[in-house]
């Protein structure tokens, strides 16, 4: 993902800090230097480094420090808030409300990804349970309309275009109208794209903006355009009231620190970004948690809230209650894997547990996974009913591996494979045994009552180790998200 190199180049530069002795002025400023040719390299705009770099030594005064503070753990916490603020405009976008119709339009340049951006942005918001609609207003580019419509079909959306009509003006109102009296809550008007900024492409804008008046304008944004970020944003605020941004293109490998300090630089919030093709390649952007994933310190609330999005409702209390007894079975593995591939891309899905930061998972490794994850599936679907509830691997001799490999159409040593890695699993799933399980058996509930003791037993030694012991896993609970929301999540904090 664009930033894992930043990320990575962050959390060792930390890291080699934290190894040294003494934490003097010097180990401080080579950690700050080493933080600041990494942003820079990310084409992160040099002001913006500047005063990042100012704020932190004007927070981390060594010698105001006392003998008894955790030096390393004030640099680290300077440093996370300080990447914050740089995200963060200080101000939220529009939100659409259901059941009551909102307009917003998307602009931006020709190839950022505007058309599939708009589909990703109607799908999200249909599976929260609205009613999107798109409008293609695009009578610029030769098959706009086709991909609007290729896309919208896939998903299932209702669409609105011309082949004849040229002018976008019109398009977007008998679009936006026709969408109204059908009851739709989103309705989304994709705008022209040029390959450059050029008077007729913000005039054009101008006019659809008028004549729809959009509830919210998006500017799509492709992360790989580097320093030229900042000009393009500031001209497209300019020409319409540009509310928000999303960054597109967050899986390739291009620097994309231009993309997210522009945008912060001209008070925009982020509030999607893209990081693939499919439909489901799409994220909430969120900043505290986006600056965790960034530095590999994870997201518990983004993995929860995933796993609350694929485990039925009906089945959380029932999921809560087999993992407070730590019963372990094939079958319940089964289930989990199924719940993590609906989960997304996995690639996504590990950069929200703390230790592992996007780098540790290369696109080739995460094809791999997924691979295995399938494979694993297939040979459970050969195995019986008694096999799959039972929580003893004894069970499983010569012959059942052996019946197992033939029904799957695999090897006995990937049965074996497969067996370790549920000896494994449930090794960790015993360890959560006796986690107070609260009454309403509500997921989001699951959390809240996993304290820094539980989660110390549950993550390998080497990322507890990574993230700085129990005192690191505290610290990290306490930083991320809003601190008394995601010290409420964990069982501290205020009651």
């Amino acid at each position: 993902m664009v930033l894992a190199e930043l990320g990575g180049r962050i959390t060792r530069a930390i890291q080699q800090m934290s190894n040294v002795t003494i934490i003097d002025e010097k180990a401080l400023n080579e950690c700050l230097n080493e933080i600041t040719r990494a942003l820079l390299q990310s084409d992160v705009s040099f002001p913006l480094v500047k005063e990042m770099k100012t704020n932190i030594k004007n927070i981390v005064n060594l010698e105001d420090l006392a003998a008894g503070h955790n030096k390393r753990r004030i640099i680290e916490q300077a440093i996370f808030s300080e990447l914050c603020k740089m995200l963060d405009p200080g101000k939220s976008a529009f939100s659409p409300k259901k059941a009551k119709p909102s307009i917003v339009m998307f602009v931006g340049l020709q190839g950022a990804g505007k058309t599939t951006t708009c589909t990703k942005y109607a799908y999200y918001h249909q599976k929260k349970g609205y009613k999107p609609a798109l409008v293609c207003a695009d009578t610029f580019r030769a098959g706009a309309f086709d991909q609007l419509k290729q896309n919208a079909t896939k998903a299932k959306i209702p669409f609105y275009g011309s082949y004849t009509e040229s002018d976008p003006v019109k398009i977007a109102v008998e679009g936006v109208d026709r969408f109204k009296k059908e009851n739709c809550d989103l309705i989304i008007v994709d705008t022209s794209g040029r390959h450059k900024q050029e008077a007729s492409l913000f005039e054009e804008m101008r006019q659809v903006a008028e004549a729809t008046k959009p509830d919210l304008v998006i500017f799509v944004m492709d992360s790989s355009i580097g320093q030229a970020a900042f000009d393009q944003a500031q001209a497209f605020k300019q020409s319409v009231a540009v509310g928000a941004v999303i960054i597109t293109k967050m899986d390739g490998h291009a620097k994309g620190g231009g993309a997210l300090s522009a945008v912060a630089a001209t008070k925009s919030p982020v509030i999607f970004i893209g990081t693939g093709e499919h439909m489901d390649e799409f994220e909430v952007f969120d900043v505290k948690p986006f600056v965790s994933r960034l530095l590999g310190m994870g997201d518990w609330s983004g993995f929860v809230d995933k796993l609350q999005e694929v485990v039925p409702k009906d089945q959380q209390p029932e999921l809560l209650e087999k993992l407070s007894q730590g019963n372990f079975t094939l079958r319940i593995m089964y289930d989990q894997f199924q719940n993590i591939l609906n989960m997304g891309p996995l690639k996504e899905v590990f950069s929200m547990l703390p230790g592992i930061s996007a780098e540790m998972m290369p696109k080739g490794h995460e094809k791999e996974s997924q691979a295995k994850i399938k494979r694993y599936m297939t040979m459970m679907d050969s195995m019986t009913n008694e096999e799959l509830d039972s929580s003893n691997p004894k069970v499983f001799n010569e012959s059942r591996m052996m019946r197992i490999a033939r029904g799957s159409g695999r090897l006995v040593r990937e049965v074996m494979e497969m067996l370790e890695e549920y000896k494994r699993l449930a090794k960790i799933w015993g360890k959560m045994k006796g986690l107070k399980i609260p009454k309403n058996g509500d997921m989001s509930a699951l959390s809240r009552n996993m304290n820094a003791q539980h989660m110390s037993k549950v993550l390998p030694p080497q990322m507890l180790k990574q993230i700085g012991g129990m005192g690191g896993l505290q610290s990290l609970m306490k930083q991320m998200g809003s601190g008394k929301d995601m010290m409420g999540m964990f069982g501290g904090g205020d009651k």
